[in-house]
């Protein structure tokens, strides 16, 4: 029975890993950490009965007591916690699905500890991809993609030489503001950013999907994960979000995968790869979807984009600038702080303005995110 550790067990995609657990039966939850939702995580332990559980706060640790002090688990907190939770002896795979760059130590530690990753957690790649993709090969642990643009993209690489790759078509749905022109987002509303069309995702990566900034992460991501360079990932909008990414290969051939919207999936073939199972997922039916359309992403409305490829081109720890000035920016958003069109302009004041280091270390990818909000701070 393959044993799992889960961080970010409470958000969309570990709620979703859960429901995966649950209809399969086979897989044996270790340990699950989250942030401050001490009752929907009291009602995992309850359900799945880890041995170790993690919350993101110290001053939370009594209430959690309080709600499973009846229950034979190790409660622990904060950082720390959240790298024991990866480490855990009986794991053998650790979905990390935290949001934000508070995933690299822990997914560093898991490595370490010859933990094979199923990754959810994006800006540990755009970040420190260079140090990831190297520890991986000197440890001999699997990085499965658990990101349906990715898995998507493994999934179209299985039994090709991925030397032979052309080029790879990362597809986005082109979020709520599909065809709009910069005038047209500069009285957005956040409920309007929130409104996608196509998938249900937490709040930031909503917002991300909405500016197209999180389909530049996947950009950056994907030049680690496939190793091919940014310019050879091509963005193409694919509105009805049917085809998850495709593969163009040196011959001209294309590998596609297809499938209704459903993150289950992804999650679901990245704990159990190489093998398929059974997904109780709505069925693509082409007589009623009849066409799939495509359309060219527009640089000049989502900025975010543009700079991602930027990022990507100059290295270093500008993907760290733009990843947090973009968490930075986003907190800032759903608070209703700043408006929607400042997102892009804060990232790009902050990779114009940041030093710097040609090949961060992980001390300085953090310390490069403190500078970063410190100097957004200061203007904003």
């Amino acid at each position: 029975m393959k044993k799992l550790s889960l961080l970010g067990s409470t958000g969309s995609i570990g709620t979703q890993t859960l429901d995966v657990v649950r209809k399969n039966q086979d897989i044996q939850v270790v340990a699950l950490a989250a942030g401050t939702r001490v009752v929907e995580l009291a009602q995992q332990v309850r359900e799945f009965k880890p041995q170790l559980v993690c919350i993101g706060k110290e001053e939370l640790v009594s209430e959690l007591k309080t709600l499973i002090g009846d229950l034979d688990v190790k409660i622990v907190c904060g950082d720390e916690g959240l790298t024991e939770a990866a480490t855990i002896e009986s794991a053998d795979i650790v979905l990390t699905a935290v949001v934000g760059m508070m995933g690299i130590v822990p997914t560093i530690e898991a490595m370490k500890a010859h933990k094979d990753i199923a990754l959810a957690n994006k800006e540990t790649l755009v970040t420190a991809g260079h140090i990831i993709m190297r520890l991986a090969k000197e440890y001999g642990v699997h990085i499965y993609p658990v990101d349906s643009e990715h898995s998507a993209i493994f999934q179209s690489l299985n039994g090709e030489n991925p030397k032979e790759i052309n080029k790879i078509l990362l597809t986005a749905s082109g979020g709520p503001f599909r065809g709009k022109t910069r005038k047209d987002l500069e009285h957005v509303s956040l409920k309007d950013a929130l409104n996608h069309p196509n998938w249900s995702m937490g709040k930031k990566i909503t917002i991300d999907s909405s500016t197209m900034v999180n389909k530049g992460l996947e950009v950056m991501e994907a030049q680690w994960l496939f190793n091919v360079p940014a310019t050879q990932v091509q963005v193409v909008i694919q509105p009805q979000s049917i085809i998850h990414s495709m593969v163009e290969f040196i011959d001209g051939g294309i590998m596609a995968q297809l499938g209704s919207p459903d993150m289950r999936l992804p999650i679901q073939y990245a704990l159990y790869y190489p093998e398929r199972r059974f997904l109780d997922s709505e069925r693509v039916d082409f007589f009623k979807l009849k066409q799939i359309t495509f359309e060219e992403p527009d640089f000049e409305t989502f900025k975010g984009l543009k700079l991602a490829y930027d990022a990507a081109a100059n290295g270093g720890n500008i993907p760290t600038a733009l990843n947090a000035a973009n968490e930075y920016a986003v907190s800032r958003f759903l608070d209703e702080k700043i408006k929607y069109l400042d997102i892009a302009d804060m990232i790009e004041y902050a990779m114009n303005e940041v030093k710097y280091i040609d090949n961060p270390t992980v001390e300085e990818i953090l310390d490069t995110e403190a500078s970063v909000y410190e100097m957004l701070k200061r203007k904003w």
